[in-house]
């Protein structure tokens, strides 16, 4: 199942026309006035990845699975949501089931599109969205903190330090900051088992965000505006990168030598889009392995840091669960050497254990045994 990254921002800052690029579609609704999006748009995107074409060119396989990431374009959020002011409960309720957010500033001008406070302030328009997300943040903690005292006449002192984490939690959020700072810590002092009552909570702001400097596409490498946003993206620990939505649109309508060519006249490395989904990926914290074979090149998604027996329950729980070892080859040897049986003869095939973590760009062959 991919992993979901929610597009949030203002109303008319670009999200559904950033959707609707990512998606290649026209699902998105994209209109110059607040709320066009009611229903979160869902969309399957592929994680670029030349990779996966090498390795086809080595097997000519009868068929290319590459990785994913689900992209919802969520509606835009107003001052006031937290309390359901334009629809803002029902849109902050999709913003609870993503894994990491895509946060859109405005950071160009242009009379003709509207902006919900009638001015370019990229600050104002992050702190509007925060502020929003911290108020149904302390909402979530107020409606546990309720439940737990009930409990408390129990004398538990399990109970008793959940009260006490989430009393500290609410005081942390009442203070206008973001729950990943109390969530970092408190993870970082706590058992796995110690801080479930604390991920049980699906807080808002305790998700990465990536900040997207929306720029009109004579400012590509970034504005005053954009500079504010990344200033507060690393403020945040966050990543944040500057884009034209307005041009990747453009792009996105352009067949594959006509956008190679404008690419190469714009002087980029790669399109926006390819960027920030590959952010995203990152943000997420994922890599991806490979399995190999004439019937399929495979890419799978795998967290940072997973092992090899996890990683093979990612294609089927009996790779997990009757595990034995891995034989793994390194991508940059196998494209190097050109074949498989090569790096065989050259002993550049390893075998690992259940302790192996699995780096990015393994190609993996799991024995297990049912």
């Amino acid at each position: 199942m991919p992993l979901k990254c929610g597009i949030v921002g203002l109303p008319n800052v670009g999200k559904s026309t950033l959707f609707n690029c990512l998606t290649s579609s026209h699902l998105a609704e994209a209109a110059n006035y607040p709320f066009c999006t009611i229903e979160p748009n869902v969309g399957i995107v592929t994680v670029p990845d030349k990779r996966v074409d090498e390795l086809a060119k080595i097997y000519n396989p009868k068929k290319i699975t590459e990785t994913v990431i689900e992209f919802v374009d969520i509606a835009g959020l107003v001052a006031g949501a937290s309390k359901g002011e334009g629809l803002g409960n029902q849109f902050l309720s999709h913003i609870r089931e993503v894994d990491a957010i895509i946060h859109i500033v405005r950071c160009f001008e242009d009379e003709n599109v509207a902006h919900v406070a009638d001015k370019i302030d990229p600050k104002s328009d992050i702190e509007i969205i925060e502020t929003e997300l911290i108020l149904k943040d302390m909402e979530t903690v107020e409606n546990r903190l309720s439940k737990t005292e009930k409990l408390l006449k129990s004398g538990d002192k399990k109970i008793k330090e959940e009260y006490e984490s989430y009393v500290a939690l609410k005081e942390h959020l009442a203070s206008g900051r973001l729950a990943k700072y109390f969530t970092f810590e408190y993870r970082k002092n706590h058992s796995p088992d110690d801080v479930e009552h604390i991920n049980s909570l699906c807080l808002l702001t305790d998700k990465h965000v990536l900040y997207v400097a929306n720029v009109d596409d004579k400012h590509l490498s970034g504005n005053m505006y954009s500079k504010v946003v990344e200033e507060i993206a690393k403020k945040e620990c966050e990543e944040a990168i500057v884009l034209s939505v307005e041009m990747e649109a453009e792009l996105s309508l352009l067949e594959s030598d006509e956008k190679a060519e404008f690419i190469k006249e714009l002087s980029i490395s790669e399109p926006g889009l390819d960027k920030l989904i590959h952010t995203a990926y990152k943000l997420l914290g994922l890599i991806t392995f490979f399995t190999v074979s004439e019937k399929e090149v495979h890419a799978w998604t795998v967290h940072k840091d997973t092992k090899a027996p996890q990683a093979g329950g990612a294609i089927h729980t009996d790779f997990e669960h009757g595990f034995i070892r891995a034989e793994i080859m390194n991508y940059g040897d196998l494209i190097s050497l050109g074949s498989e049986h090569t790096v065989k003869e050259k002993g550049l095939m390893r075998l690992e254990g259940k302790d192996y973590v699995v780096k990015d760009g393994d190609i993996i062959y799991f024995r297990f045994n049912v």
